[in-house]
């Protein structure tokens, strides 16, 4: 007797159905087709012992399972529950009035558990669109997937459990989305603005650069403060909005790598990868073709601590995701694209010692050696950095000093406001202003005469190219924003070009 059940398996952060034709017919084999790979082949052996648990047995006939479609590669063990299903259906061992209504998903342990799966989301997100009831899930994974409205979530520990959904039986409810808190935030490992003493410039360039998600590069001596302010940013960072939610939550769903509380995520994620990180771990891909730190930090922030020090060839791969906002990863095997809208703020040294410029003469580097060191970033890669600080040691009596300075609850304040007006300039169209368009940039960006003749004079003054001039734009659209001002007056474009001061001392040279 023929029966079928669906499971579904994700390719990047895209779900696609996979059909389980089950056969039982008179004879003593077992054939499972459909380009399954070692593991799902192994799935004879556990849903063997698995289905005892629950006084069901492996049929001793022939069974014939084939997994749709076939020119697809099948791998892992997340199949395991739908082909169990199908045979306890095609066998006649049980009824199952609601078969095909679920995409079923989970790999089985021997004594009948049901062991956690990676994709669950972006699975629920198809079974959604192609119209299916709901999903069956194990506990763990089911939970991410829950928050996904207009679809029957189960989360199952045990086999008896998903013959009792499918059965009818009322003895297992769908899960229900736990209720956010009020304050979810994550904010014990983040320092607070308010323990920066001085650096006022670079923490206005870190507000800015939360407003409108810019990039961002502090340059300075060891001890300044760099790392401390870029790990602040976090705390200034405004929740993201619902679709920004499930876009990065299945993304980790994908990787494995949920969330905690076993919901979508909520607050941003901060990456920051050691230095000596692959090329594949920064853009992803491998064997498993898994995503990269660029994709895990999606709509969040992809901190490079040290960026000099990184080799140039991981470096120069992040220009195309930095433009373009996602990352196609192309192997003999596969050929992928995953999102990769992420900010990115990086610091550095000004030279190998770390005191090039500074009073003092401490500076142990030779000019070819500071030169060596900066060309590790490339002049293509720091023109789309849209915010380049320089930091200065802060001086004795400001780290003594008793002055207090803003938090960064104040200053999230702020940068939530700044998100709200760019929100509702933009209606969904993107979300913040450095994913302008260039062709959008004199609709968005209109600056005035008095305006116009000031960028241009600057323009042809430090020979900024035209990405840099699309940049400055940007980054004054934030500042007005800011400011709640609807137009971009020439404070905002002369603090904008502030911020370019790598343009201004020539970076490379």
């Amino acid at each position: 007797m023929l029966r079928r059940t669906f499971c579904a398996t994700c390719i990047g952060v895209e779900a696609i159905t996979v059909t389980v034709e089950v056969d039982v017919s008179p004879g003593i084999s077992f054939f499972l087709v459909g380009l399954p790979d070692s593991a799902v082949r192994e799935s004879q052996q556990r849903i063997g012992t698995a289905l005892h648990t629950v006084g069901a047995k492996l049929p001793g006939k022939k069974i014939v399972i084939n997994m749709a479609p076939a020119d697809l590669k099948k791998e892992g063990s997340s199949f395991d529950l739908a082909i169990a299903m199908g045979i306890l259906a095609a066998s006649d061992q049980y009824l199952f009035n609601y078969l095909e209504d679920y995409i079923i998903m989970g790999e089985l342990a021997l004594d009948g558990t049901i062991r956690p799966v990676n994709g669950a989301l972006p699975v629920a997100v198809h079974a959604k669109k192609e119209g299916f009831r709901g999903c069956i899930f194990p506990l763990d994974s089911a939970k991410e997937a829950s928050e996904i409205g207009g679809l029957e979530i189960y989360g199952v520990t045990h086999l008896d459990e998903v013959i009792s959904i499918l059965s009818g039986e009322v003895s297992v409810v769908p899960l229900i989305p736990q209720k956010e808190t009020s304050e979810s935030r994550s904010m014990f490992n983040i320092p607070d603005f308010k323990e920066i003493r001085g650096q006022e410039s670079a923490k206005r360039g870190l507000e800015i650069a939360a407003a409108g998600a810019h990039h961002l590069i502090l340059s300075g001596p060891p001890g300044s403060g760099k790392t401390f302010m870029a790990r602040a940013l976090a705390g200034i960072l405004p929740k993201m909005t619902s679709a920004e939610s499930v876009e990065t939550s299945k993304i980790y769903s994908v990787a494995g790598k949920s969330c905690s509380n076993g919901g979508l995520m909520k607050e941003r994620p901060f990456r920051s990868p050691h230095h000596s990180a692959s090329l594949c771990a920064i853009t992803g891909g491998g064997s498993a073709s898994m995503p990269g730190e660029i994709s895990l930090a999606h709509n969040g922030v992809l901190y490079l601590d040290e960026i000099a020090e990184f080799p140039r060839s991981v470096l120069e791969v992040l220009r195309q995701p930095m433009e373009e906002r996602e990352i196609s990863i192309s192997r003999l095997k596969y050929k992928l694209t995953y999102p990769a809208n992420f900010m990115l703020i990086a610091s550095m040294n000004p030279c190998p010692c770390g005191f090039y410029g500074q009073p003092g003469d401490r500076c142990t580097c030779g000019a070819a050696q500071v030169a060596r060191y900066r060309s590790k970033i490339s002049g293509p890669l720091m023109d789309r950095i849209d915010l380049q600080i320089e930091v200065q040691p802060v001086p004795a009596e400001r780290l003594t000093g008793e002055g207090g300075s803003e938090s960064s609850r104040e200053i999230r304040e702020r940068v939530e406001a700044a998100r709200v007006i760019q929100n509702n300039r933009y209606m969904g169209e993107y979300n913040t202003n450095a994913q302008i368009p260039a062709g959008d940039l004199k609709k968005y960006c209109k600056i005035g005469r008095n305006e116009t003749q000031f960028l241009c004079a600057a323009i042809s003054k430090l020979s900024l190219s035209a990405r840099a001039y699309s940049r400055i734009l940007k980054v004054a659209r934030t500042i007005a924003d800011l400011d709640g001002g609807d137009f971009i007056s020439l404070s905002h474009l002369s603090e904008a070009l502030l911020y370019r001061g790598f343009d201004r001392k020539n970076w490379n040279e």
